[in-house]
């Protein structure tokens, strides 16, 4: 709470008190923290959002009519769902999915009303609370893993897979991406103390990531870090900041090679490593395989503009669709087919738009973008639509799209506005 009081702002509109300042942020940082733990039902996550629902509303929180389009294209997916549902309702799991549809799109309106306001401090907030609820999730799924909690590795493995307060590996693998990408900025741009505790940070998520043998998040790790690395040699602001960047981010690259070669000495480890990193697994290949099914599915789609409803799928494959675009399709119809997709690819199609905006808060906006492109693209084979670090972070692009355009408009404004020359007295 100290440091919310204290944390920088940005955007004059923010007007409420130190102490309701303090308040509001040290929620960011409770949301952050607490949707690493989701493996109870309501979650941690749950009860954070609601209380922050709450309290940003009772002090001042506001809808912008820039949100529109956002608002109405959540609305129509989920008007979609429900439709569909209505002929499947009474089925196990139908209602809890539809409910946790539309919360979750209530969330992506709270985070862009949130973020969009305070930004600065916000987003500082957010990203500490992301790292330490990544800390939580990580441990928990390497000490799973290697048996170190007594009775502990039924609750945090799966599969002999680590999945921490996860319910699925894929799960923590994915959200353990944007904590990855924070903590490596930090690696290579901060003083020496937080570089190496940063180091530490980023060294343990990536165990996990690894241990998790979700092939997606493998991939994910070294696209998005190297697309992050990337963007930020191009947006630096001096020579020796680029090189120190490209320097740390090549040793980061061997220590981490090396940690892989040393992991792999483990027979338990490397039989299941390759069998994971394996490209012909069984339940990808063949016509009802996963590639299969989504070439099918999309056939079926076209004929069938209500869908075939939630969670039906199985119904028809023998597994599900894994394909957060196709199941769109089938869950709610051509109307959430067409709309989500849309929702999703406007987002990041306006997130090209910002990314040399330099902004206060540039740093986050580059890693939180890199982090939305990586679920974009596992969206292709993996249903993300119910995940609800990606739902936050769709929300958080909103309200940074929102405070770039008052921060340039700001700034436009001082560059233009004549300075006033002091009169002489007469």
């Amino acid at each position: 709470m100290s440091y919310a009081a204290t944390a920088g702002n940005s955007l004059a509109p923010v007007t409420a008190a130190p102490n309701v300042l303090a308040l509001q942020r040290a929620l960011v940082w409770l949301v952050g923290a607490s949707v690493a733990i989701v493996f109870i039902e309501p979650s941690p996550y749950e009860l954070a959002t609601l209380a922050a629902t709450v309290v940003f509303f009772a002090t001042g929180l506001r809808m912008r009519l820039v949100f529109m389009p956002l608002l109405l294209l959540l609305f129509l997916v989920n008007v979609g769902y429900t439709i569909s549902a209505v002929a499947v309702f009474d089925r196990p799991g139908v209602p809890n999915w539809i409910a946790t549809s539309w919360y979750m799109a209530v969330t992506v309106i709270l985070f862009a009303m949130i973020i969009s306001e305070d930004t600065t401090a916000r987003l500082d907030m957010l990203r500490r609370g992301l790292i330490v609820g990544a800390m939580i999730a990580a441990l928990a799924g390497i000490a799973g893993y290697f048996n170190l909690i007594p009775g502990g590795r039924d609750l945090l493995t799966l599969y002999d897979r680590a999945r921490g307060t996860f319910k699925d590996p894929n799960v923590l693998g994915a959200f353990l991406i944007l904590p990855a990408l924070f903590t490596l900025q930090s690696v290579v741009s901060d003083k020496f103390g937080k570089s190496l505790r940063s180091a530490i940070a980023f060294g343990i998520i990536s165990l996990a990531i690894l241990l998790s043998f979700s092939r997606a998040a493998w991939g994910q790790l070294i696209v998005t870090s190297a697309f992050t690395l990337a963007l930020m040699v191009l947006t630096s602001r001096s020579q020796a900041q680029r090189s120190r960047i490209i320097v740390i981010a090549l040793v980061t690259a061997v220590l981490a090679a090396a940690l892989v070669a040393v992991l792999l000495s483990f027979d338990s480890i490397a039989q299941l490593f390759k069998e994971r990193a394996s490209l012909d697994q069984s339940y990808d290949e063949g016509r009802f395989g996963r590639f299969g099914r989504h070439i099918l599915g999309a056939e079926m789609a076209l004929g069938l503009p209500f869908g075939i409803g939630p969670l039906q799928f199985t119904r028809y494959f023998p597994e599900d669709t894994h394909n957060s675009y196709l199941n769109a399709f089938m869950s709610g119809g051509w109307l959430s087919g067409v709309c989500y997709p849309a929702l999703v690819f406007v987002t990041v199609l306006t997130g090209f738009r910002y990314v040399f905006v330099r902004v206060p808060w540039q740093p986050a906006y580059l890693a939180i973008f890199a982090a939305v492109l990586g679920t974009v693209g596992e969206s292709f084979i993996i249903d993300t639509d119910h995940w609800r670090h990606f739902w936050m972070m769709l929300g958080t692009m909103w309200g940074m799209f929102v405070a770039a355009e008052r921060w340039k408009a700001k700034s436009n404004s001082a560059l233009i506005t004549p300075q006033r020359k002091p009169t002489s007295p007469p």
